[in-house]
Parts: C-alpha cells; sequence; structure tokens
C-alpha cells in the first residue's frame, strides 16, 4: 500500500520534531518526509489513501501499552488475542504487553511462545509477560532466564503480589544474571483482603471493606529498598494510585535507583466518590482513590516522577459483573477510552504537555522493556498513532472491538480521540 499522510502535525517527542510536514509511506516503510507543497502533486497520483490533517490532527510514534489482559489461555470468554488486538488498535495502540494471570499461567517457554507465534499475524505488535514466581503462588521462582529466552520482556505476579519478602529477595538476585525488570502488583492483602472500595468515610458509609491506602505502600517501600539491597536491581510499579506510593517513586527517583512506575487513566480522571451507587464498573484493585490522591497523581505526571501510563484493561462479562457488588470481579476495560480520557484529563482539563502524555504511552514503555522507539527517518518500519486532538466525541461501548463491556465511562463526552493506527502495511481506522 503507498499511504499519504498530508498537512499532519508530527509530534515526535524524542527526535525534537513538532512541525507540520507530510510523509508518504510504502509497503510499510517511510519513503518520503515532504516539507515542500510542491512535492506532494506527483506523490498525490501514486498514493493509494491520502489522508488529510491539519494542526489539530496529530501523527505521534505508536501508542504502547505495557499492562493489559488478554485473557488466553483459558479465559478466551472474556478476551482473546485477537478481539484484545482489534481493542487495542480500535483505542489507538499499536503495541501491548500482556500479563501472565491466565490459565494456565504463563510462566514457561510453551506457553510464552504459544502466545508469540498465535500473534505473529496480528495487525499490531503483542507482547507477553512472565510470572515471577511458579503458577504465580508465590512460593517458588519460575525459570525467569529460561523465560526470557524465550520471549518474555517483563517479570510480574500481577493480580497478586508477591507476597513472601524472601521470595522477592531472591527474585532480584536471580534477575541480575540477564539484567531482567521485575514488576510488582503492590498489595500488602493481609490489610486489604475482601475489600470493595479504598477505606475512606464513604466506605464506612457504603458498609465496604475498605483497602487501606498504605496496603499499597508498605509493599511497594519493601520492594524498593530490596531493590536498592541487591544491587539497584530494575523495578517497575504497576497501576499506583495513592499519594504515598507516588511519593516513594519521588524518593527511587531522588536516590537515582533503577525504579519505574506506571499509573492508570482511571486513576488520574475518577474517584472513589465514583462508587456511591455501588456501580461494580467502578470497581477494580487498586481501588479508586482520593481526588487528593488523584490531584498528586496528575502532578507526578507532569513533573516526570512517573514514567507511564497503562490501562490494566481486564475484561470481564457483563454476567460477571452483573452480579451483587462484593461478588463481581475487581477491573475495568481500557483499551478504547485511554487515549480519550488522558487527552480530555491531562492535556484539556490540567495543561499536562502533548510531549509529555506521548513519552508516558509511547516512548517510556517501550525503553522501559528495551524496546526499540519509534523514529520518524526513512526506511524506518511505518509505527504510528494519528490523533484529532479536538475532537469530541462520547463513549459508547457498543463500538468497542473487546469482547467485553465493562467501562466506566460509558456515555462520557471526552475532547481528544485516536483516529487511526498504522503498524507495518496495517492501517486500521478507529471507529468510536
Amino acid at each position: 500500500m503507498k499511504l499519504l499522510l498530508e498537512n499532519f502535525r508530527f509530534v515526535f517527542p524524542e527526535q525534537n520534531i513538532d512541525e507540520i510536514f507530510s510523509l508518504f509511506i510504502i509497503n510499510g516503510k517511510i519513503s518520503e518526509i515532504i516539507k515542500q507543497e510542491n512535492n506532494l502533486i506527483e506523490i498525490r497520483k501514486q498514493s493509494d489513501k491520502i489522508i488529510l490533517g491539519d494542526e489539530n490532527q496529530i501523527c505521534a510514534p505508536g501508542f504502547f501499552d505495557m499492562h493489559v489482559h488478554l485473557r488466553y489461555p483459558g479465559q478466551t470468554h472474556k478476551e482473546d488475542l485477537h478481539t484484545g488486538a482489534m481493542s487495542a488498535m480500535n483505542g489507538g495502540f499499536t503495541g501491548v504487553v500482556c500479563m501472565p494471570n491466565t490459565s494456565p499461567c504463563i510462566d514457561n517457554s510453551i506457553v510464552i511462545q504459544d502466545i508469540l507465534t498465535k500473534s505473529k499475524d496480528l495487525k499490531i505488535e503483542v507482547l507477553t509477560s512472565a510470572a515471577i514466581t511458579k503458577g504465580r503462588k508465590g512460593i517458588e521462582l519460575s525459570d525467569m532466564n529460561s523465560n526470557f529466552d524465550a520471549g518474555a520482556i517483563l517479570f510480574t505476579d500481577d493480580g497478586d503480589p508477591v507476597h513472601n519478602p524472601n521470595i522477592m529477595a531472591k527474585a532480584f538476585q536471580y534477575s541480575q544474571y540477564y539484567d531482567l525488570i521485575l514488576s510488582q502488583h503492590c498489595e500488602e492483602t493481609e490489610l486489604s483482603s475482601g475489600f470493595g472500595m479504598n477505606e475512606c468515610e464513604l466506605s464506612f458509609k457504603l458498609g465496604l471493606k475498605g483497602y487501606p491506602a498504605v496496603a499499597e505502600e508498605i509493599i511497594l517501600n519493601r520492594d524498593i529498598l530490596l531493590s536498592k539491597y541487591y544491587g539497584k536491581r530494575r523495578y517497575h510499579a504497576q497501576h499506583l494510585s495513592t499519594k504515598g506510593a507516588i511519593k516513594l517513586i519521588e524518593y527511587s527517583k531522588n536516590e537515582n535507583l533503577r525504579v519505574s512506575s506506571e499509573v492508570a487513566p482511571h486513576h488520574f480522571s475518577l474517584t472513589h466518590d465514583n462508587l456511591i451507587n455501588y456501580d461494580s464498573n467502578f470497581k477494580m484493585n487498586p481501588p479508586l482513590r482520593s481526588q487528593d490522591d488523584v490531584d498528586y497523581i496528575i502532578e507526578g505526571i507532569k513533573n516526570g516522577t512517573i514514567d507511564c501510563i497503562a490501562t490494566d484493561h481486564a475484561p470481564h462479562t457483563t454476567i460477571e459483573k452483573n452480579q451483587t457488588f462484593m461478588n463481581t470481579p475487581n477491573g475495568i476495560i481500557g483499551l478504547e477510552t485511554s487515549i480519550g480520557v488522558s487527552l480530555d484529563t491531562l492535556y484539556h482539563k490540567n495543561d499536562v504537555k502533548l510531549n509529555r502524555i506521548i513519552e508516558m504511552m509511547s516512548i517510556n514503555p517501550r525503553k522501559l522493556l528495551n524496546l526499540d522507539t519509534v523514529k520518524l527517518e526513512i526506511d524506518q518500519i511505518a509505527n504510528f498513532t494519528l490523533i484529532d486532538l479536538k475532537k469530541e466525541w462520547v463513549v459508547n461501548i457498543d463500538l468497542f472491538q473487546s469482547k467485553s463491556k465493562n467501562s466506566p465511562y460509558n456515555g462520557n463526552k471526552l475532547k481528544g480521540k485516536p483516529i487511526y493506527t498504522i503498524y507495518k502495511d496495517n492501517l486500521v481506522e478507529c471507529q468510536l
């Protein structure tokens, strides 16, 4: 396919590019970067497809989500590799990393290679993490070096923490040979067990067991100290939600530790007040927190404390989410709302720079995982997310490509929208 992106605003922070010009892509590779209008006449004639842009139409390096649940293997009634990839593309992503809390667990080379083989023909890049412990039981380390050789790029027991400090210490020691990155779901389950929402005045009013903020911070603090003690090992904190957790990341940065973190859009756009009507689409782990936590997360995004935005895309069936509140599973889908919520909340309402959002949703995740970042250069593989910065739209779950519809944003009006993804020779229009 010969594709012309005409008069788009190209924003590539890593290369200090922010200007309007045109791009000609042939068979999935950048052929020409066109800055003179008179050079476009002949290229228009050659093009199979032309997409017209303007100062509000952004072409950015393809967005990458390093934390999604694609439910393969074993839970494909909720999501599978194909529908997960379709959901990601529809939401503006060209790459994802799937989490290991599947059935069977992603903790060995056979499952890893199965996922990577089945993902080869998808229209985005699908990579996988693997569990730190066998079966995610927290008792015995998995063979992380072997799983790294098989293709796993991140190690986590996500869905549960590695609760035993001795096991986590051994994981840090084991990780040094390949300089592996260990990633943690930070939750002291002795404090949070049986929770329904954030521990606060509203949780008492609603009669729901609370998950105190300190339960997240205890595990995070322990792991930071272990990472430091065992030689500044690489560590990534997942879906942080509290002011105290962000302060711990600040400490790590000041100490020059190799500690990174992510936050999810729901933790900087929603609060525990959204649970007033017991709507299970607002029930997740970690739970929605206070406005004070939200404000501090946004400040951590602005000042560079937080490295990445990731969705924690967690599909569940309508039947599961329609049970009584405490019986419903935690988690929401996020791939098809992440860019819209991030642009609306951060860019339009809180003055977060566009460059910063692109860094957190494209550049930083790839850097943390030792993947090549996307470059705007001749002969480079096309890997782009196209965005309309000012497009206003209403979230409609009926337009989602995910098998599941458990979104708290249905019916919300957002400003800023993904419009296309381009990955290699695949052009996908976002139908939202």
